[in-house]
């Protein structure tokens, strides 16, 4: 931040020590005795008066040393002191955000700058040198949940949020834990996050680390001790809300959305003085009840693209993830998510675009006030969120410079837009799709016949965990190419004509969820002929913007892996589901550097620099959606660690002791084929979201198939009566009964007996 840390610490150092040596020298020459020399001697009233002249000359010297050293020693107090850390984060203002790209040491924000581009100036680390990349510090969080944050870095001090919302302040030097913020979310609301009790980052503004909670507080913590300032609810805590994205400094305001679509909420994003916790605007993302007044005219437009009773379901459209801010233009744009149910024949049953839908909105950040949208998949119904990465850029295009936006969403379109006005430049697939077949000239996708079908549970490209989710993609601002991390899934998506809205029918129901859209046991499922056969699911892609054209490919084996960094020196930094951290060239693919950390990974990587030497960060940590909570791809899942990297570094990676494998669990408690079929059923509603199957697969919670006997003795303790609910299991006494229970024991005894056999 500002001149770089080693100079000034230098020049502090050199400035100090050049006072000492001063002061010393003239001590020596004021206080020799002259009589050991032969100088003439001179008469004593001059020599008395020498001599006093000479004692008021030496306190002076005295006191200007004394006074160069305080000053300094307060200007830059010593590193890692509670001063320090006062001095550097209250110093984080408008104007440091605003320069971010000045700045190559700091990350200050989640996408490095307003542009979001996860772009790093440094370039000590380079293709000649990254096989010195070695293990500078590591550090263990201590939880076995999804790790999925950015952290931030400022002279540093590193700030980075895990599992439930925790905060923690590191020492970026050697590791060193600072301070631990927990807000202490009850374990009940775990229930309510969709995809993991995970946290993405936070924000740093004049003193404060700011941080949304998974049960929909703000928190406003002092960046020095650790201590909470001021917190506010951002959401109704009765309903089904959710906070999980990092918050984002815009001009004094700290703005945070929230998730829970596929619970049944109205989405919305909300901006709160910085200081003060005050709320400044909030902007609906979908309309409410018709009935009752607009909150703006942007409301009033968009409930005309709506039919039904949609307000009775929420609507949906949270904005969970992106954000991005332009200072010039003076617009925040942010990515919108899904529709609630999922399925547009429920909650829109006349049809309709449902704005603002999966939608890149436009804001004007002083009053919240509606600019423009793009919506990039008009009557969404298949969990296509544009709530990914918006990146911002100026680019030629056709011969002509373009500020422009750009996002790779759910849906597997690659979008190029003119972020002054929202007008579409181009898109093409940047994965395997098949629920559209192109785009029209005036950016509105062109469905395929089998999009929407209702007799049939087709196969439809990208699936809800998309061509590309929330894990960060990165813009080289030098070669021009965008790294996405990418992947090709689908999911027979079905149609019930008898759904209800919180009807105990289906997949999560029984915990709130109501996507309308799951596999119709009553229909067949149709998959797709022309699907490529045999590929691999997850890939890290290299696109060109401008030419909307791939210019190289990596295949990965497991298809959620994590975010991505890039570098003026042409690397890319990825961490991936198989446990390895990894250097690539940006020009090629080519694999230069990796080393393997035995956990899963899906949280982006940083790179920063500390006393002039360059450092990437990596959070390793498995969990979050995409079936990580129950489905891993490494054979242990370890706690969460931080690992830091730097040339010639020597510590040793830590010795990871393989963890006892779990076996099927071998009990007798018949049941009979209905009651075990009941107890499916059951499963299949309130277990499923977070448990996963029961099968050889065991994830970041518990395969319930592989219980020892003493935890499933047990169960009604945990199940009924909320004996595990702090760590987030939840007390479903209020809604499964005894005989519910045992029938959900019956299946899950039948159904570990098929696992051994």
């Amino acid at each position: 931040m500002g001149e770089d840390i080693l100079t000034v610490t230098q020049k502090r150092r050199k400035i100090i020590l050049f006072s000492h040596q001063i002061l010393s020298i003239h001590l020596i020459i004021t206080f020799w005795k002259p009589d050991q020399f032969s100088f003439p001697q001179q008469p004593l009233i001059i020599t008395k008066r020498t001599h006093m002249q000479k004692k008021i000359q030496s306190l002076l010297y005295i006191a200007l040393y004394f006074f160069v050293l305080l000053f300094y020693s307060c200007k830059n107090p010593e590193r890692g002191t509670k001063e320090f850390i006062k001095k550097v984060t209250t110093g984080i203002n408008e104007k440091t955000l605003l320069d971010a790209d000045k700045d190559s040491a700091d990350w200050l924000s989640y996408g490095r700058n307003y542009s979001e581009d996860r772009y790093s100036p440094l370039v000590q680390i380079n293709k000649d040198n990254i096989t010195q990349l070695g293990l500078a510090w590591d550090i263990d969080l201590g939880f076995k949940r999804g790790f999925e944050a950015t952290p931030l870095v400022v002279d540093g001090i590193m700030y980075v949020s895990g599992a439930w919302s925790k905060v923690y302040a590191i020492d970026a030097r050697n590791g060193k834990l600072i301070w631990t913020y927990d807000p202490k979310v009850p374990g009940r609301f775990g229930m309510k996050a969709c995809c993991d009790v995970v946290n993405r980052g936070v924000a740093l503004y004049k003193g404060k680390i700011y941080v949304g909670t998974i049960d929909g507080r703000l928190v406003a913590i002092d960046a020095t001790e650790g201590k909470p300032v001021w917190e506010v609810w951002t959401v109704d805590s009765t309903k089904n809300y959710t906070i999980t994205g990092a918050p984002r400094i815009i001009k004094g305001k700290v703005i945070i959305g929230n998730g829970g679509a596929e619970f049944g909420v109205r989405g919305y994003i909300t901006a709160y003085d910085a200081e003060t916790g005050k709320q400044a605007w909030r902007f609906y993302t979908v309309p409410g009840d018709p009935s009752k007044p607009f909150e703006s005219k942007a409301m009033e437009m968009a409930a005309k693209t709506w039919t039904g009773e949609w307000w009775n379901y929420g609507g949906g459209g949270t904005c969970w993830d992106a954000m991005a801010f332009d200072p010039q233009l003076n617009l925040m744009y942010v990515g919108t998510g899904n529709g609630s149910p999922w399925n547009r024949y429920h909650r829109s049953p006349g049809g309709g675009d449902n704005l603002f839908l999966s939608s890149i909105v436009a804001i004007n950040p002083d009053n919240g006030e509606y600019i423009w949208h793009y919506q990039t998949t008009p009557g969404e119904s298949w969990d296509f969120t544009a709530t990914q990465p918006l990146v911002l850029a100026d680019l030629e295009i056709e011969g002509k410079m373009r500020n422009v936006i750009m996002q790779a969403p759910k849906n597997g379109f690659f979008y190029v837009l003119d972020r002054t006005n929202g007008k579409f430049i181009s898109a093409k697939p940047f994965t395997y799709m098949n629920w559209a077949v192109g785009i029209t000239p005036e950016g509105r996708p062109i469905e395929s016949e089998i999009a929407r079908l209702k007799d049939v549970n087709m196969e439809i490209y990208p699936d809800f965990d998309g061509g590309h989710n929330w894990q960060p993609l990165a813009f080289n601002q030098k070669n021009k190419l965008m790294y996405i991390p990418g992947r090709m899934t689908s999911f027979p998506y079905g149609y019930d004509s008898s759904w209800k809205f919180d009807q105990v029918k289906d997949f999560g129901s029984g915990t709130g969820w109501n996507i309308g859209s799951d596999i119709n046991n009553t229909h067949p499922i149709k998959s797709d002929p022309n699907a490529p056969k045999g590929a691999p699911p997850g890939f890290l892609l290299a696109w060109d913007p401008v030419k909307q054209k791939e210019v190289w490919r990596v295949k990965q084996e497991a298809h959620w892996n994590g975010g991505v960094v890039t570098t003026a020196s042409g690397l890319v930094f990825q961490g991936t589901a198989d446990g390895n951290l990894s250097a690539l060239d940006g020009d090629n693919g080519k694999l230069l550097w990796k080393v393997n950390a035995g956990t899963g990974v899906v949280a982006p990587p940083i790179t920063y620099s500390v006393d002039g030497i360059q450092y990437i960060s990596f959070q390793v940590g498995w969990g979050g959606s995409g079936g990580a909570m129950n489905q891993k791809a490494t054979p242990d899942i370890f706690p969460a660690h931080i690992y830091t990297f730097r040339l010639d570094g020597k510590e040793k990676m830590p010795e990871l002791i393989a963890m006892q494998r779990p076996v099927p669990l071998n009990i007798e408690y018949p049941g009979t084929e209905t009651e075990i079929k009941r107890g499916e059923e059951i499963y299949l509603q309130y277990c499923m979201a977070c448990h996963g199957t029961i099968d050889k697969d065991y994830g970041a919670l518990p395969d319930l198939g592989h219980l020892t006997k003493e935890k499933f003795h047990i169960i009604d303790d945990i199940v009924l009566k909320g004996r595990l609910e702090p760590l987030g299991m939840p007390n479903f006494g209020s809604r499964l009964s005894a005989t519910d229970l045992e029938n959900i024991k019956k299946y899950i005894v039948a159904s570990a007996k098929q696992i051994k056999e």
